[in-house]
């Protein structure tokens, strides 16, 4: 950062305004803001005259009061901030962390919340799938059984078979061929 003539001019200025922004009434000059002992580090100390008698010195006090409220126009006008900019006896106006309006814990929370009624949903869901799965399956398989049953009676120690009454299963003895065995 080169500081030079150019520099102290700027910075002279930029604390006249401070100044008359400050007091409005004040009709604060350029001439009026002395740099003393400036070195090459770019440090110093400055102080404000009277403008009306420009031998005696604004106090202390206004002008902290004058840069502490003009501040960021002063780092504006250097393309400097807090950090680099420092003023001693003024405190800096860093602005301080910026703190999200709801908190960290409450999004993690509500995170956890959320996947937690997640998973729920699904066991229940999958759980009455399953078991709808499961009653159709039974259902199937108690309508093949019903098809596929053959019961085998047993009269005499001999098995017989019974009449399928879904499948119309004639009865052979009974059939119109057989009448010339028994007449009658």
């Amino acid at each position: 950062y080169a500081w030079d003539a150019n520099e102290e001019y700027l910075f002279k200025a930029v604390v006249a305004f401070a100044m008359r922004r400050y007091s409005s009434k004040s009709t604060t000059q350029i001439s009026n803001v002395l740099l003393c002992n400036v070195t090459d580090r770019v440090s110093f100390w400055f102080v404000v005259t009277d403008s009306a008698t420009n031998a005696t010195t604004v106090p202390g006090s206004e002008v902290e009061a004058a840069i502490r409220m003009n501040r960021n126009r002063i780092n504006s006008a250097f393309l400097l901030s807090d950090q680099t900019l420092q003023f001693l006896k003024i405190s800096s106006t860093i602005s301080p962390p910026v703190e999200p309006s709801t908190p960290v814990w409450l999004i993690v929370f509500g995170v956890v919340l959320c996947l937690t009624v997640a998973g729920i949903i699904f066991l229940i869901v999958s759980g009455i799938q399953r078991r709808k799965k499961k009653n159709k399956e039974s259902s199937e398989r108690e309508d093949f059984e019903e098809k596929c049953e053959v019961t085998v009676t047993m009269e005499n120690g001999i098995p017989c078979e019974t009449l399928d009454l879904k499948a119309g299963h004639i009865n052979g003895v009974y059939a119109a061929d057989d009448e010339r065995f028994a007449s009658l």
